[in-house]
């Protein structure tokens, strides 16, 4: 891939290293510029909300410890890309710099995205009005500023037409992350058996979001470990072949998912008001019928995703041709 040039922003200083990108050394005045500010607010908001949750221990149940997490592991990720500019360690990173902190700036938004969605609506409106409740809508707002923060770094720094940099910051490298953050909520969604073991289709499509999952991911660690001249097939038509393959996977999913799910003839219930877990409104556990519409609705979603992956995938390799 002939995407081995990357942009610095926030450094004082910088000199060739030989290796065609160059070299840069930390400064405490890298806080004072643009992306700097940026990422001390991501750290301020992340810290804030999970701060304000567990002073009232404001979260219970899996999307109540979801929203937790989300907000602790990106706060301590983006402490450590602080931490990496401000020393001026990026070459020392184990992973590369060209292409890891875009991948994760679009990661969290998309991880504090869903927690500011997933937070109060599943958990918030059921709680009594009092401390608890008030900081956790306070959480949720900080919660929303964390991914406004972290969506505007990946807009500054993808890449422009024209532009040459690491793969993560264009389009079908950005399309990847969407990708795999969709798989990983589908599992979260399909993580009782009981919503797929009874018909064998309903298993192909469990598959295949697994196996698209897998792809999507080696070709995410491929980037970021600098690994893409390892494959004995250009990258580019590797990344072809993985979007064609995994369209016509989520193809036939998007088809029997539904098909299985919300058929009476395939002893399904196609209205909530069907199954008797949705009865009970005042829950913090999604009901089966909900996970089932919520898998159907994520299984388009990333279907139309891969599908404009593969749009800029085939350009790619028409290009290199």
């Amino acid at each position: 891939m002939p995407v081995t040039v990357t942009r610095t922003t926030i450094t004082t200083t910088s000199s060739s290293s030989g290796l065609g990108f160059p070299t840069t050394v930390g400064s405490a005045r890298a806080l004072a510029q643009p992306l700097g500010l940026l990422r001390l607010l991501q750290l301020i908001s992340t810290c804030v909300a999970f701060s304000l949750v567990a002073s009232v221990g404001a979260w219970t149940g899996a999307m109540g410890n979801w929203s937790m997490f989300t907000w602790c592991f990106c706060f301590a990720v983006t402490l450590i890309i602080l931490i990496v500019e401000l020393g001026g360690l990026q070459a020392r990173f184990p992973l590369s710099w060209r292409n890891f902190p875009i991948t994760y700036a679009c990661y969290a938004a998309l991880f504090c995205l869903s927690a500011s969605i997933i937070y109060p609506t599943t958990y918030v409106q059921f709680l009594s009005h009092g401390r608890s409740r008030d900081h956790a809508i306070a959480a949720t707002t900080f919660s929303c500023i964390a991914c406004l923060a972290y969506a505007t770094e990946v807009a500054w720094t993808r890449a422009r037409p024209g532009e040459i940099t690491g793969y993560m910051a264009t389009v079908p490298g950005l399309l990847k992350v969407l990708e795999t953050f969709v798989a990983c909520v589908i599992f979260a969604f399909i993580s009782n058996p009981y919503l797929y073991q009874h018909q064998p289709a309903l298993e192909w499509c469990v598959a295949v979001y697994s196996i698209c999952f897998i792809l999507a991911a080696v070709a995410i660690l491929l980037n970021l470990g600098d690994c893409t001249n390892m494959l004995p097939i250009p990258f580019p038509s590797f990344l072809s072949g993985l979007a064609l393959l995994s369209v016509l996977f989520y193809a036939t999913a998007l088809v029997i998912w539904p098909l299985y799910q919300f058929n009476e003839k395939y002893s399904s219930q196609p209205r909530r008001s069907m199954d008797i877990s949705c009865s009970n409104r005042h829950t913090y556990y999604v009901c089966a019928w909900d996970r089932r519409l919520a898998v159907a609705i994520l299984t388009a979603i990333n279907l139309l995703a891969y599908v404009a992956d593969l749009v800029y995938s085939a350009r790619l390799v028409f290009v290199r041709v």
